[in-house]
């Protein structure tokens, strides 16, 4: 049997689609088929694969479909149960399976799901999800009948991210997992620190009926820094759908960005491991970068994408990396995937394990620089990359200083301006940082100038993820 998937759902990082809409019980079927096929003909006889799901409300159909297909083909499978995106992660590299699937949706709205892979202790991504649309269509499928076991990992996940927790300090943190897959696994690490712990939207629910979760929204951590405050909580952490991402607020409701918890992060690695690469996607702040070149370590910029920095770390053994989404990866002491409720959990270690960490102070002592929000706009996917291309050759006649690692980042007075496409929608995304207002401006309105010559108007507002 040949399948054709709808080609929007064939993503750059993952397949994406809205459940009975673009995306149906067939395509996991159709998932399970093509992937086991790569996987029995690369890795041979007795292949397997680990399974997980979050908590959507279609994620249990899709993945009892996504098990058939996998079945189907002769590899045997995992079931790992439901929760987060890291526990999936987790069960592969630590069973050292052939590969992973994640049944998830992650920050996208309920009616949407998808599904996230790893191969071979690699993230399976670009022109391999492109290929299965390929495969898909011809029908070659492997045959058998493979065995389906149920391998419940969520204790043995819990007591590893506790491994390397050695705080003694009690202090008052609050978690709020957003009734999304990482919500059971936050409700039981909690009772498990020293400390007061409150646990908000601690339940899974696909409707996320308190507030949407993703934590690069303000106004999704509005209620976490209700609680912080009411509380008078040194901390509180936030989680996307699927737990890969985080956000944090201090004690007084301040929001640290994915920049600046990576500078906490990055000190504490860099006391161990001296001079060690640290990694941050092209859309991070300056002082990220400066602060990790001052604190001996050597910063590199990357592409945005958590394939594409799971890569780069691998190739330059880098122990931490980040992007301003809220993906943190460790590799110092961990596995090299993104897990919010591990660096979570190395956050408090850090936090509570000197007499008088007062993460408020350490915000305050970091660099300030004035910046935009990440600006996403549409942009044709037939036009979008061209876009980029007509800026770089404008830029290169004028002589600019311009790093094009991922689109152009363009560094000028006190500062910097970021234009790159999305991998992953038909959008444009801007960004920029000065050390004052009035550099600020001077460099949106370079920014501005270069849309303009390309037929396009900077917006004030973004566009959603």
């Amino acid at each position: 049997m040949t399948h054709s998937f709808d080609p929007t759902i064939l993503r750059e990082y993952d397949i994406r689609g809205i459940f009975e809409q673009t995306l149906f019980e067939k395509d996991a079927r159709a998932v399970g088929q093509v992937f086991g096929t790569i996987l029995r003909r690369t890795k041979g006889e007795g292949a397997r694969v680990c399974v997980g799901y979050d908590g959507r409300l279609s994620s249990p159909a899709l993945e009892a479909a996504l098990v058939e297909g996998l079945k189907s083909t002769g590899v045997n499978v995992e079931r790992v149960g439901r929760g987060p995106t890291p526990m999936l992660y987790y069960a592969t590299m630590e069973s050292s399976a052939d590969g992973g699937i994640m049944v998830t949706g992650s920050h996208n709205p309920p009616t949407h799901n998808g599904f996230k892979m790893m191969m071979s202790k690699k993230p399976f991504f670009g022109a391999q999800i492109k290929e299965m649309g390929v495969a898909a269509t011809k029908g070659d499928f492997e045959k058998g009948s493979g065995a389906v076991k149920d391998v419940p990992v969520i204790e043995n996940y819990i007591v590893r991210m506790l491994k390397d927790f050695h705080g003694t300090r009690a202090l008052t943190a609050v978690w709020d997992p957003g009734n999304g897959a990482g919500a059971e696994v936050v409700s039981l690490l909690a009772k498990r620190l020293p400390g007061k712990h409150i646990v908000l939207n601690g339940t899974i629910d696909g409707t996320f009926p308190a507030h949407h979760p993703d934590p690069t929204v303000p106004k999704n951590l509005e209620q976490l820094i209700a609680a912080v405050k009411a509380e008078k909580a040194a901390v509180g952490f936030a989680f996307d759908g699927d737990a890969d991402r985080i956000g944090v607020v201090d004690s007084q409701g301040r929001i640290l960005w994915g920049d600046q918890i990576m500078q906490i992060l990055a000190e504490d690695v860099l006391k161990n491991i001296p001079g060690a690469p640290i990694i941050a996607d092209v859309k991070a702040s300056q002082a990220l970068f400066d602060e990790v070149a001052r604190m001996g370590g050597k910063p590199i910029v990357w592409k945005t994408g958590h394939s594409l920095i799971k890569n780069k770390m691998a190739e330059t053994k880098a122990p931490l990396a980040g992007e301003m989404s809220g993906h943190i990866f460790f590799a110092d002491k961990y596995y090299g995937f993104d897990d919010a409720i591990y660096t979570a959990v190395r956050f408090l270690d850090i936090m509570t394990r000197g007499a008088d960490y007062d993460l408020a102070r350490r915000y305050d002592r970091m660099p300030v620089f004035i910046n935009t929000p990440e600006l996403r706009f549409p942009c044709a996917d037939t036009r979008k990359f061209a876009v980029i291309d007509e800026v770089k050759l404008r830029l290169a006649k004028s002589g600019a200083k311009v790093s094009d690692i991922d689109g152009v980042r363009v560094t000028g007075k006190g500062g910097w301006w970021l234009l790159r496409a999305s991998n992953t929608q038909a959008v444009l995304v801007a960004r920029a940082e000065a050390d004052s207002e009035a550099n600020l401006e001077g460099l949106k309105a370079e920014l501005a100038a270069q849309l303009k010559a390309s037929g396009l108007d900077l917006p004030t507002e973004s566009v959603g993820h």
